[in-house]
């Protein structure tokens, strides 16, 4: 079912936010000190490329840099990002077909405002982190 969802997901939203998350990862690595950040964007792209199957869970070992960094990243590029999970969510809503994708575009907005400090694994192993 996993692989199903994501290839749907992958033709209706899945392409069209992997490439605003490449965009946001080449705008925030032209400078030195948005290399982190660029990476962020890179990391979340591919799991915005093919959610299913993968989650989302906290590094514990994530400190005060962290939340810095999310403030920036929230500032420079995840409030533009986050919109865009929740207009191609709401769209997706209005179809039947689309409500688990639709759910899946909100379940990203929080990762996408605020990446560093996260890890995404594999859904059988959310606890792999720790």
């Amino acid at each position: 079912m996993k692989t199903v969802l994501n290839i749907i997901w992958l033709i209706l939203c899945g392409f069209w936010m992997f490439l605003g998350y490449l965009l946001a990862g080449v705008l925030l690595c032209i400078t030195i000190i948005g290399i982190p950040f660029g990476i962020a964007a890179f990391r979340i792209g591919v799991y915005a490329l093919w959610p299913f199957g993968h989650t989302v869970v906290d590094r514990p070992d994530a400190g005060a840099p962290s939340c810095i960094g999310n403030v920036l990243w929230l500032v420079l590029a995840g409030w533009w990002l986050a919109l865009g999970h929740i207009v191609t969510g709401v769209v997706l809503c209005l179809t039947i077909i689309g409500i688990p994708l639709g759910l899946a575009n909100f379940k990203l907005i929080p990762v996408s405002l605020m990446p560093l400090g996260k890890e995404i694994v594999p859904s059988d192993q959310p606890f792999a982190v720790r």
